[in-house]
């Protein structure tokens, strides 16, 4: 079986959640026996050359709708389906967050894109000035198969773009050779550790905000998208003495992070999953994860929930996560349910199903 993975064309040089788990989902496909090629949008291909044409990021369709044409062959997406609406109506200030809040959820999204590809970080289609909502409907109406992360972010696509699409669930996951527990290590029962792309909707700003007062070190692991600079400068600004922050860290070195860490804290507006929570679990990290997203169909009686606009809330979790004394239990659950292998696994399962 030929698979061709597509995604949006800032997917190596804007490094996010979805740049792994398309290489982790490759990887692990490979690893079963099939032929996987990764493609960015706007290079050319061929699909008959392939069984199957899987798209992910249904949130930057301007990248992907104008290669639905060229489509010949079973086409399926994973929609990595992020809201960013949360954080635009709550923390978005001036003239920007005005706007967001006038044009709504999809109008705030498309005029995102459109910037985006005046600034030059994205390809836009002709057909993408249709509307944001009607570029991902057009794309999931074309779709055999929708693979969400979860049944919370599945039910969410659905009921927000009214569409009918065959679905299965695909969990995201681990590399359990990387991120595992070590119990020979000596963990720091003072250190809060948080791994992200440093951008308003990860909301690190109020995280320094909890930690302060607090007898704890705070180690802020990541680095700002192109938009988000000034924000990073904010937080830099904002921060304690008791903060560190520390530039982007290749997968295979944040074991060391992780395994030294008391509690890893990701209070964002939004995650489908968040993978570091993930990983950082799988090492034994007592976890603080936001209540806003799919969170809970992955971290329900394994972390502590916080709402991201309110700091007592975050400091609150955290106390909650440094009081914890279920590391191992959490990190064995992680490991046997979420990761890359049994991804690439159920993702075979959902190919065959629409190939037979």
């Amino acid at each position: 079986m030929r698979v061709l993975f597509l995604s949006r064309s800032t997917l190596y040089t804007i490094k996010g959640g979805d740049t792994i788990q398309m290489e982790k989902t490759a990887e692990g496909l490979c690893n079963l026996g099939l032929e996987v090629d990764i493609k960015l949008a706007g290079e050319a291909f061929n699909s008959k050359d392939y069984d199957i044409v899987h798209f992910f990021n249904l949130i930057r369709p301007g990248d992907l709708i104008g290669h639905l044409s060229e489509i010949k062959c079973k086409l399926v997406v994973s929609p990595i389906y992020v809201d960013y609406s949360a954080y635009d109506q709550n923390e978005r200030k001036g003239p920007t967050g005005m706007l967001t809040r006038i044009l709504g959820k999809f109008g705030a999204e498309y005029v995102k894109g459109v910037g985006r590809f005046v600034l030059g970080q994205d390809r836009l289609q002709p057909s993408y000035l249709l509307g944001h909502r009607r570029a991902m409907k057009r794309i999931l109406d074309r779709a055999d198969l929708l693979l969400p992360n979860s049944a919370s972010e599945g039910h969410r696509v659905k009921k927000e773009l009214s569409i009918q699409v065959q679905e299965r669930v695909i969990p995201c996951g681990i590399d359990p050779e990387l991120f595992f527990l070590d119990e020979e290590v000596d963990r720091n029962p003072n250190l809060v550790l948080s791994v992200g792309q440093i951008e308003g909707r990860k909301n690190q700003h109020r995280l320094i905000e909890a930690t302060r007062n607090m007898d704890v070190d705070l180690v802020i692991i990541g680095r700002p998208s192109p938009n988000n600079v000034d924000y990073y400068e904010y937080c830099q600004r904002i921060a304690h003495e008791r903060v560190t922050f520390i530039d982007f860290i290749p997968q295979d070195e944040l074991r060391a992070y992780f395994q030294k860490a008391a509690v890893h804290a990701l209070s964002s507006w939004f995650e489908t999953v968040g993978l570091t929570s993930l990983e950082a679990g799988a090492c034994g990290c007592g976890l603080v994860v936001s209540e806003m997203g799919d969170t809970r169909d992955y971290f329900d009686g394994l972390a502590e929930f916080c709402h991201p606009g309110d700091v007592e809330s975050i400091r609150n979790a955290l106390i909650k996560a440094l009081e914890s004394s279920d590391n191992k239990k959490r990190a064995n659950h992680i490991r046997q349910h979420y990761t890359w292998e049994i991804a690439a696994q159920e993702t075979l399962k959902a190919y065959r199903s629409i190939l037979n």
